[in-house]
């Protein structure tokens, strides 16, 4: 147990002590002797993981159960694992193994934000095909892809390769396009130039004005090339929404015709609508979230059964939902909705799913541009405690105080900058106080 209690006093990537080393020197074999601060890993977990599975991280990581690794190997690994641009970012610690003569190992990760589904367009190749040649090139495919620029090249040049073997003389081009309320895929697509929307009419529509519409639809719509398709998504991620806030939950754009603008250069685009009837909201359920009770997140989410089903109030009330975690450490937290919609009793019930991340701990405070008294000052006002829940409202909240009670004469900009630590899930806070000089009182004199 000596050199456990060693390897824990060393820390993450220390290697395991020599008491192992010199109990392993002291057998005879004719193995090859493994090479200082190198012990075999007898496990390997990944933590932190959402789009991609563990064995798709330790492929990429190329470190296998068995074999002998020390801090190089890791920081090796760790170093490939960035570089796919699919992570934000990548820790490692060490344990000691079962029976104590290795390493039982973890990876921590922060993937990279945001993530979309990938989607093709118009090159030539069916779906499928190209799914599973990218599945080939890249370890780390997923239904999801990491919107980084990085990622984003890799893949659109590989779909090139693939497209240019099979005799297409099309440029690929990956742009990333709405495809319903408050979502997004990537799209690779050729780069050629596809008669543009010009403009969009609305028929059917009663509830809400054609301008309005007009309007909503031109921000996302007009000016893109035409594909029925694409087009459909704009209509689900920005008219649908209009509908959704005044509980018309089953509005379906029944027809879109397309013909050559008479007045200007581009496409004349008519859609049909079925507005639809109007539901109101049913029951609402919480799911997930086992630090908090479901009542008390359903008492702050303010929602109404039996009123119409606003979405745009339930979305506020979500919102009031991802605060209260927040505020308890839990930033990064995720609300999904379920929609579950009876057409006979016309109402719409909810199912959240909350994921509520990983708490964050406050852990130091540091003061910039006062003097000592003015930093005495400061930290005695500031009640945060290191080593509780984190609230990121707070430093800002704490500064409007700061002004709000005069404490400083000639007080000039304040900002708050907070650290954050994904590995120890700590964020440190900096206040950062500037001093204004008094304005010059510049009264005119009389000559006389």
């Amino acid at each position: 147990m000596i050199w456990l209690l060693i390897l824990l006093m060393c820390g993450s990537g220390a290697g395991i002590p020599a008491a192992y080393a010199q109990t392993s020197r002291a057998k005879k074999t004719t193995a090859p002797p493994a090479q200082p601060h190198q012990w075999p890993i007898e496990s390997l977990k990944v933590e932190g993981s959402h789009n991609y599975t563990a064995a798709q991280i330790l492929a990429v990581a190329a470190l296998k159960i068995g074999q002998m690794a020390g801090k190089p190997d890791f920081e090796a690994a760790r170093d490939r694992l960035i570089a796919t641009g699919m992570f934000e970012t990548v820790g490692y610690k060490f344990a000691p193994g079962g029976d104590q003569h290795g390493y039982a190992a973890s990876f921590q990760v922060v993937e990279a934000q945001p993530a979309y589904p990938i989607r093709f367009d118009d090159l030539g190749a069916t779906d499928k095909d190209l799914t599973e040649y990218l599945r080939g090139k890249d370890p780390l495919f997923a239904v999801r892809l990491a919107a980084t620029k990085a990622v984003l090249e890799r893949y659109k040049q590989w779909i090139q390769e693939y497209i240019t073997a099979h005799n297409s003389k099309d440029t690929v081009i990956a742009k990333v396009m709405p495809s319903g309320a408050g979502e997004y895929v990537i799209l690779f697509r050729p780069a050629r130039s596809d008669p543009a929307v010009a403009e969009v009419a609305f028929e059917g529509n009663q509830v809400i004005p054609t301008s309005k519409l007009q309007n909503a639809i031109a921000e996302v719509a007009v000016g893109l090339p035409y594909k029925e398709e694409a087009f459909r998504q704009c209509l689900d991620s920005s008219i649908r929404p209009l509908y959704d806030a005044r509980g018309r939950v089953r509005v379906a754009f029944t027809k879109v015709t397309v013909e050559k603008a008479t007045d200007v250069q581009g496409l004349a685009v008519k859609v049909t609508l079925d507005e639809g009837g109007t539901y109101d909201l049913g029951t609402v359920h919480i799911e997930g979230a086992p630090h908090f009770e479901p009542a008390r997140l359903l008492k702050t989410g303010k929602f109404k059964s039996g009123d119409l089903a606003d979405f745009d109030e339930i979305g506020k009330g979500i919102d009031r939902i991802k605060k209260v975690l927040a505020h308890e450490g839990y930033m990064r937290n995720d609300v999904q909705i379920v929609r579950k919609i009876d057409d006979a009793k016309k109402t719409v019930s909810l199912v959240l799913h909350i994921d509520e991340g990983v708490q964050f701990l406050f852990g130091k405070l540091t003061v910039d541009g006062l003097d000592l008294n003015g930093e005495a000052a400061i930290r005695k006002m500031w009640t945060h405690q290191a080593g509780t829940p984190f609230n990121p409202d707070y430093p800002d909240y704490f500064l409007k105080r700061v002004h709000e009670e005069s404490l400083f004469d000639n007080l000039g900009e304040t900002r708050a900058e907070t650290k954050i630590d994904d590995k120890t899930h700590i964020v440190d806070v900096t206040l950062n106080f500037k001093y204004a000089p008094p304005p010059v009182n510049r009264k005119k004199t009389s000559p006389f």
